[in-house]
């Protein structure tokens, strides 16, 4: 694991700023905007941290993804700005500082979770927040492991 510095920073504050941008500036859904940045070139390239090599701004990296992926209208469903700013933040927060590509994380935390998590989350600390998901995903999946272990003892029990 990774501390947060001043390039992570940085990076976070890019990121927050390209999703709440993405609401008004593209006619995608959210959703699919966020999966096409978080499995885009330009999210490979901030995994690592090469991206401020770079010039250019929120237009350019939006117009990046467009053109990887071409122009899309898909989905109508659109999460308010402030929720997109927090999402876009969290992600690369928790890529940073755990050393995850985008992708992974993508595939980890899909954008509906993390949107149903603002509220309750929003105001911790991201490195507080990522703690408590993981928490609760852990739980989950232990949780989960219990419910196998039983099913597998009827199973062999009835046997």
């Amino acid at each position: 694991m990774r501390e947060m510095d001043g390039l992570g920073l940085k990076l976070c504050a890019f990121q927050a700023e390209l999703f709440r941008e993405s609401v008004g500036a593209l006619d995608c859904s959210s959703k699919i905007f966020i999966r096409r940045f978080m499995n885009s070139e330009l999210a490979v390239r901030m995994d690592s941290n090469g991206f401020f090599n770079e010039s250019g701004g929120i237009a350019d990296a939006l117009d990046e993804i467009e053109r990887q992926y071409g122009k899309s209208s898909y989905g109508s469903s659109k999460y308010g700005t402030d929720e997109m700013y927090w999402i876009g933040y969290m992600y690369r927060y928790w890529a940073y500082t755990h050393e995850k590509s985008s992708r992974q994380l993508f595939k980890y935390i899909k954008p509906d979770e993390l949107y149903r998590l603002y509220f309750p989350y929003h105001s911790l600390d991201p490195a507080q927040a990522i703690d408590r998901i993981l928490e609760a995903r852990s739980d989950s999946d232990r949780d989960q492991f219990s419910r196998s272990v039983e099913i597998i003892r009827r199973v062999r029990s009835k046997a």
